[in-house]
């Protein structure tokens, strides 16, 4: 299928945030100009997240589905493309980990109600981002089931512990991803990854304003938490660096 201007790729995104990836979309648009997308709906509860979405894509405001968990599915807009970048704090070794088993209510649980929002839908791909934690042996049964009720209903599932460092930012932070591919089609591969030519200090302003420096309290606060989760043994780890140590290559 080619997703162009007269045939837009249908976008669904939920959990939206304020949509980065419409954002990446967007880079794709001045990558090839041939391409074109829509995105027929989206999904936020968030008061702030959606105030900022409203602000980066006023066109969209009136296409807010709201409540994961409220939304019939079978009356929802048709769409080629499901994003789910599902909460994470359930799972993170920085929260509680509460986990995301099937019906507990937590908030990544609602990787179940995407889950379902996609079966139901069924458009050709998904795409999950999520914490590494996903897939650490304590969640990983849950990660499984996901991917079972995927491929139950025609999916086949590639996924990735990806870090920015391979994608050419300069901050090292790993996330795992997830592509579903309903039905036949050509086996995906990751992209492989490409050289890290910048630095922090490349991409940090060397004039802020001191209202955007913490203060000696909140830098406290954060030391302590960082240190309560060092004792816990969850595998929260820290490494604070000057900026001016990521100059050197």
């Amino acid at each position: 299928m080619v997703y162009n201007k007269d045939n837009p790729l249908r976008v669904m995104t939920l959990c939206s945030g304020y949509d980065s990836q419409c954002m990446a979309l967007n880079r794709v648009k001045t990558l090839f100009p041939d391409f074109d997308y829509d995105l027929v709906a989206w999904c936020e509860i968030d008061p702030y997240a959606v105030q900022a979405h409203n602000a980066v894509f006023p066109q969209y405001a009136d296409r807010n589905l709201g409540d994961l968990t409220k939304i019939d599915w079978d009356n929802a807009p048709a769409c080629d493309l499901i994003t789910w970048s599902t909460p994470c704090q359930s799972i993170s070794s920085a929260g509680l980990q509460h986990g995301l088993a099937e019906g507990s209510g937590t908030r990544s649980s609602l990787a179940f109600n995407a889950v379902k929002a996609i079966t139901t839908l069924k458009p050709r791909y998904a795409l999950m981002e999520n914490v590494k934690a996903l897939v650490s042996k304590k969640f990983m049964p849950d990660f499984k089931r996901l991917q079972d009720y995927l491929s139950e209903a025609g999916y086949t599932n590639y996924w990735k512990v990806v870090n920015a460092t391979q994608c050419g930012v300069p901050q090292n932070r790993e996330r795992v991803f997830m592509v579903s591919i309903l039905g036949d089609h050509q086996p995906y591969r990751f992209p492989d990854p490409e050289p890290l030519t910048r630095c922090l200090g490349d991409v940090l302003d060397d004039d802020v304003d001191e209202s955007y420096f913490l203060s000696q309290d909140k830098v406290d606060r954060v030391i302590a938490h960082c240190e309560r989760k060092l004792a816990e043994g969850c595998g929260f780890s820290t490494n604070f660096t000057p900026p001016a140590g990521y100059r050197e290559r």
